[in-house]
């Protein structure tokens, strides 16, 4: 479990393909002090199992594996060495939640199609899967690379929605570097984790609202 509060983006040391099997390493510098075999790890918002570590005590690099459905479903499957991703280590009990309840469960990836800066806040305009936007709702919790955020305006009939960031964000992940890539005209990708609690009410109201409206006659 995580709470979608970044602590920053560090470097992918390699990443070793297979036809079935990317294994990449991250060095976590000191943010790692303290890492165990098996602990779980946010890396752009996926929920990784480290698998090897190499810690001398000052810093660490771990060794993380993301398999085929893995691949499919997030942008993991871009990285190459040199590259930054978002990390969180996993929430301890007692730790402040800062965010939302973020599982690192990613349902699949966005598209940035428009940026805007006003002052220090940078407005994104997220393209998702017409399917997702039942979930996404004004106000409500996103997970997007793994940052928990406040969705702002939404447009359900083109799949789009908007987030707003402040400088502190920009500085802790790579959306700053999206943004100019974004201005530049991509369309960068992200991950996205749909947040839970939303998802469970609104299908357990599509699930049981026929039934209780047959039950009442209409």
């Amino acid at each position: 479990m995580f709470t979608g509060i970044t602590r920053g983006t560090f470097a992918v040391v390699d990443a070793a393909r297979s036809p079935d099997l990317l294994r990449y390493r991250v060095d976590l510098g000191a943010y790692g002090r303290g890492l165990e075999l098996g602990a779980s790890v946010s890396i752009d918002g996926c929920c990784q199992t480290v698998v090897e570590l190499e810690d001398d005590g000052q810093r660490c690099i771990a060794t993380f594996d993301a398999i085929v459905e893995t691949l499919n479903k997030t942008t993991l499957d871009t990285l190459e060495a040199g590259q930054t991703v978002s990390v969180e280590r996993s929430v301890r009990v007692g730790d402040e939640i800062g965010g939302h309840d973020v599982s690192g469960h990613v349902v699949g990836t966005g598209r940035i199609v428009a940026a805007k800066r006003e002052g220090q806040e940078v407005s994104l305009t997220l393209q998702v899967d017409p399917a997702w936007m039942k979930y996404i709702q004004h106000k409500g919790f996103i997970a997007l690379d793994g940052s928990s955020l406040t969705v702002g305006d939404v447009d359900a009939d083109t799949a789009r929605f908007d987030v707003h960031l402040i400088p502190e964000t920009l500085r802790l992940t790579n959306f700053g570097a999206k943004t100019e890539r974004c201005e530049a005209g991509a369309e960068p990708q992200v991950n996205v984790e749909l947040d839970p609690k939303t998802v469970a009410i609104v299908d357990t109201v599509e699930r049981l609202l026929p039934g209780l409206l047959a039950r009442a006659g209409r």
